[in-house]
């Protein structure tokens, strides 16, 4: 193997289908490849999770093992359950950083634990747009000086732990209303603009000593007039010029549409890594096939002149240093923690005049006793995450209206105001029902009585609790 060829490989993270790693990692392991990433499909429960992890790093002791676990509604070690944090949407409406710091260490003891050495996270996009189809309770929330303050936090809570973090998705992916793994979202905000609001958080970020950032597929005219991940302009021109940052540059997915919808993602990796990114981020579905492909591509780029070998040595050398800092895990039994804090996180609920009412006429026998669930296609970062708290919920897609008993209602979904259809169910049940309605996204209050601005399992147990209070 050609010493070009093993640091091409040093470049590349994929991921991979199943709960038990497959030959051609380990082949790839022990000829170069540096990092794997797990995702929600590996994850049945934490154990396997730790499994896959020693699994790695017994081919290569200091292998790179990373892990989407912002803390909150998306979690791929407690994907089978819902994660026992608060998120940082109800941290940030608590704005008490001593408390997101606190919540960051628990979580880089959770990542440690599952033998995992670097997180995706924080979340630093400012949640600009409240539709935000993909951002939205992930972010500390919409004012850009609370998100900075909170991103700083997480990130040092985390990496007190000795776990490495990942603050996304540079340069900011808070105002937009497409979801990049399905589009290619565009942020039209001037540069004064993204100084002051999107910019903020990263400098944050660096500042706290963040030892990655993950780059978004978006396109910010105001900057450039391609996505953010293949641009020199501003991976090489801000991030590393403007912004002195000096870590790894880690890519989104590139199996992503924003990334690869147009080129494959051979030529997206080539792109990426011209632009400024060391670390290529590739999705579960790539194989030896879609590895072998990529390598060629990039050692062909290097060979045509349009990739600079010295731009895959750095890159290389970045990320050989990031994989020698990894930490040893921790013991797997410290994982599986129950949900903390919830009288605290109920205190961040959003809660109307109309829901004070409800909770006073409705005994609390009666107020979990219908129960609907209005399902929507689960958000693509998350993945299918458990979050109803309730038992024995009637489930109904957005628009239906389900037939129920007389008596109170109680009407839970995530993120109502996406669309008319949620709100014309809930509208059909209050014609018949006294209904209280919950929504567990990111919420401006024009649909639900209350909102929790999260749905991770210690949101859902404190909501639980605080319904069925006395």
């Amino acid at each position: 193997m050609s010493a070009l060829l093993h640091d091409v490989r040093a470049t590349l993270m994929p991921g991979f289908a199943g709960t038990t790693m497959p030959a051609w990692v380990r082949e790839r392991l022990a000829g170069g490849l540096a990092s794997v990433c797990l995702y929600g499909e590996n994850a049945p429960d934490a154990a396997t999770v730790r499994a896959l992890a020693d699994a790695v790093r017994a081919v290569r002791a200091d292998a790179i093992v990373a892990i989407d676990e912002e803390g909150g509604d998306v979690t791929r070690i407690h994907y089978a359950s819902g994660s026992p944090h608060p998120g940082p949407a109800v941290l940030g409406r608590a704005d008490d950083v001593a408390w997101t710091r606190a919540v960051g260490e628990r979580v880089g003891r959770d990542v440690r634990a599952a033998g995992c050495t670097l997180t995706f996270g924080p979340v630093a996009d400012v949640n600009v747009d409240p539709r935000n189809p993909v951002i939205g309770v992930r972010s500390f929330g919409a004012d850009a000086a609370a998100v900075a303050r909170h991103v700083a936090a997480w990130t040092e809570g985390v990496q007190a732990t000795g776990v490495a973090t990942s603050a996304k998705h540079f340069p900011g992916h808070g105002d937009t209303a497409v979801d990049s793994h399905l589009g290619l979202p565009i942020v039209h905000a001037d540069r004064t603009t993204l100084d002051a609001r999107e910019l903020a958080p990263f400098r944050a970020a660096i500042a706290a000593g963040a030892t990655s950032i993950m780059t978004s597929h978006i396109v910010l005219p105001a900057l450039d007039d391609v996505p953010a991940t293949l641009s020199a302009r501003i991976l090489q021109g801000l991030l590393r010029g403007e912004l002195g940052f000096d870590g790894v540059i880690v890519s989104d997915a590139l199996d992503m549409t924003g990334a690869s919808g147009e080129t494959g993602i051979p030529e997206a990796a080539v792109r990426a890594l011209a632009a400024g990114c060391d670390l290529l981020c590739l999705g579960t579905a790539t194989g030896p096939e879609g590895m072998d492909a990529i390598e060629t591509a990039v050692l062909a780029a290097v060979a045509d002149g349009r990739l600079p070998e010295a731009r895959v040595r750095d890159a290389a050398r970045r990320v050989h240093a990031l994989a020698a800092a990894s930490p040893a895990p921790l013991p797997a039994g410290d994982l599986g923690v129950e949900p903390a804090d919830l009288e605290r996180i109920a205190s961040t609920f959003s809660v109307s005049d109309a829901a004070r009412g409800w909770l006073a006429r409705v005994p609390g026998a009666e107020r979990t006793r219908r129960v609907v669930r209005i399902e929507r296609a689960a958000n693509i970062a998350a993945g299918a995450v458990p979050w109803d708290p309730f038992d024995g919920s009637v489930v109904v897609e957005p628009g239906a209206t389900p037939t129920l008993a007389p008596g109170p209602v109680l009407v839970i979904g995530k993120d109502l105001e996406r669309g008319a259809d949620s709100r014309a169910t809930i509208d059909a049940l209050r014609a018949r029902h006294d209904v209280l309605a919950v929504d567990l996204g990111w919420s401006t209050g024009e649909v639900a009585d209350v909102a929790t601005f999260g749905a991770s399992r210690a949101v859902g147990t404190a909501l639980r609790r605080w319904i069925e209070r006395p």
